[in-house]
């Protein structure tokens, strides 16, 4: 599963390490960002990232700009969002032709990261 990258977007600095260790204990190449902005040059700069996991309120950009943002340039993106604010869910009209799943914090860790690695083990 080593092929496999994903890119995590949360400004929680706690939460992004604490899901980037666990990812990587099961084989995920993972990569981090602080914000909407950060992530959105790193998803330009690396193709090879299967999976976006994205908070929805970020500094700068938002996930759901953010997530917009990555389809254009990768249509084969799966995203997995994460939210604190149940009003959030379900995405804008524009992202609901897309499979996007979501998750409301808090979650519990372990079947989030099993939810991941399902993902990305779909074609």
């Amino acid at each position: 599963m080593t092929s496999l990258q994903v890119l995590i977007a949360e400004d929680d600095e706690s939460l992004r390490g604490i899901l980037a260790e666990m990812l990587a204990e099961r084989g995920i190449t993972v990569m981090q960002a602080a914000d909407g902005v950060q992530a959105s040059q790193m998803l330009k700069d690396n193709i090879r990232i299967s999976l976006l996991l994205s908070d929805v309120k970020m500094p700068r950009m938002d996930g759901y700009a953010l997530v917009e943002e990555a389809l254009m340039h990768n249509s084969e993106l799966k995203v997995l969002m994460m939210t604190g604010y149940p009003g959030d869910l379900p995405p804008p009209a524009v992202l609901k032709a897309r499979e996007i799943r979501t998750l409301a914090k808090p979650f519990d860790l372990d079947r989030m990261c099993d939810q991941v690695v399902n993902m990305l083990a779909r074609p």
